[in-house]
């Protein structure tokens, strides 16, 4: 009964591994390398294993998300991260200056290509948020519990199966948590990450969720806070007197106006603003902060100099209205990330065409343009994705964020075969992914 059993597991496990090799065949890109790691026995395992683990590694995600991780106060999620790569094998885990948790899974090649496989550790969420984990319409709801904890779930995932399996690279592997990717965090563990790391060949963040979906192009953005400043008085006594406040009303009324390209895409936003003393009183100093983001540089540095340029005319406005000089203001960037894209025909890119569709076994990636982890590589020119965790979810960046996990191994097989490609498979095939002339 065992043998026949056995056999049978064999003989299905035959049958999918089947269907895998012919979607990586009726691609359009020739794929013998995905051909070759879909077809090794290690592999087909691997791959099952994952999906046996989806249970596990959604046990993981939510714990993740209960563990608060407020912008700059990472370091207790951290520290559990740290605790968890070394219990799946990395005893060398460790956390580095910027409060990065780092573990490095070296390859047969010499430490070439080096691939970097991140998530991010912090939420966008403040101090004291109540980040319990609660079940609402069949669905987990909690903030963060998709972005992005998920994507740490899934990267423990992917090293536990690749730990147990023995699954050797040719290149090496360094997978990272990183601090500083959400709010006015600016991408600072990433930052580090490559200032410390000059040989770092390719980079894949895990953000989001559903894996047809892949970023390869880089979303700029900067943003600054805006101070107006002018000497207030009583509204009623000392009426005549510029106000900070209506300088700021002048400012966004401009703003409000302005006509940013569609294509590339091109956005602004004045998101908080604050001041005041009280209801009758002139305001002597508020703040306002803008966001601006565009896919490409060009434009996005236009639209930077103009917006400079209306509020310094919104300032005089307010100046002029009252005869006055006494209304200032101070522009402060606080946000800098950098756009870049990488092209369609790079290895990175093509390996997520050629694991997406074996893993769906249908529908191939759309690409599309965001603000992640990968902003930094791409704008170094160093080839970068960003990929999904795996599942469904939305309400981003709220309180009320839900996942669901529907097909969600999906996200650390995608993972997987995407690495596999592109550090190749020792003894099987050679990496994708090149080595960066400039590292070498």
């Amino acid at each position: 009964m065992t043998l026949t059993r056995s056999i049978l597991a064999i003989a299905f496990a035959a049958v999918a591994q089947h269907a895998l090799v012919q979607q990586a065949l009726a691609q359009p890109a020739s794929a013998p390398d995905l051909e070759a790691i879909l077809a090794h026995p290690k592999i087909v395992k691997t791959l099952d294993d994952i999906k046996a683990d989806d249970e596990r590694a959604f046990a993981e995600q939510k714990r993740i998300t209960e563990i608060p991780a407020p912008p700059f106060k990472e370091k207790i999620r951290a520290e559990y991260y740290q605790k968890r790569m070394q219990e799946l094998g990395f005893k060398d885990a460790s956390i580095d200056s910027e409060g990065n948790v780092i573990a490095l899974r070296k390859g047969s090649g010499g430490g070439r290509p080096k691939l970097v496989v991140s998530a991010h550790l912090d939420t966008v969420f403040p101090e004291g948020t109540d980040v319990t984990v609660k079940e609402k319409d069949g669905a987990i709801v909690a903030p963060g519990i998709g972005d992005d904890s998920r994507g740490l779930a899934t990267m423990l995932s992917l090293i536990k199966v690749m730990n147990e399996n023995q699954i050797a690279t040719v290149g090496d592997i360094m997978f990272v948590g990183t601090v500083g990717e959400e709010e006015l965090g600016n991408l600072r563990g990433v930052k580090a990450l490559f200032r410390d790391h000059t040989d770092i060949d390719g980079f894949i963040s895990i953000d989001g969720l559903g894996i047809t979906r892949v970023v390869n192009q880089a979303t700029g953005s900067h943003r600054y806070e805006f101070t107006f400043r002018g000497p207030g008085g009583h509204s009623f006594q000392e009426f005549g007197l510029p106000s900070a406040t209506h300088a700021m009303g002048r400012a966004i009324a401009k703003i409000s106006e302005l006509q940013p390209p569609s294509n590339p895409k091109t956005t602004f936003t004045v998101g908080t603003v604050t001041g005041g003393t009280s209801v009758n009183a002139i305001a002597a100093e508020a703040r306002m902060a803008v966001d601006m983001r565009s896919n490409s540089t060009d434009e996005l540095l236009k639209l930077e100099a103009r917006l400079l340029d209306l509020v310094k005319e919104a300032v005089a406005d307010e100046n002029a209205r009252w005869k006055s000089d006494k209304m200032t203001m101070e522009a402060k960037l606080i946000g800098d990330r950098p756009a870049g894209i990488v092209a369609m025909d790079s290895p990175i890119v093509l390996a997520t065409q050629r694991a997406v569709s074996a893993v769906t076994r249908g529908p191939r990636p759309t690409f599309a343009g965001s603000s992640t982890d990968s902003n930094i590589a791409m704008s170094l020119g160093i080839p970068a994705v960003t990929i999904g965790g795996g599942g469904e979810g939305g309400n981003w960046h709220s309180r009320n964020e839900w996942y669901k996990p529907v097909n969600a191994w999906y996200g650390p097989q995608n993972a997987l075969l995407t690495v596999l490609i592109l550090t190749g498979l020792d003894g099987v095939t050679k990496p994708a992914l090149d080595v960066r002339k400039a590292a070498k």
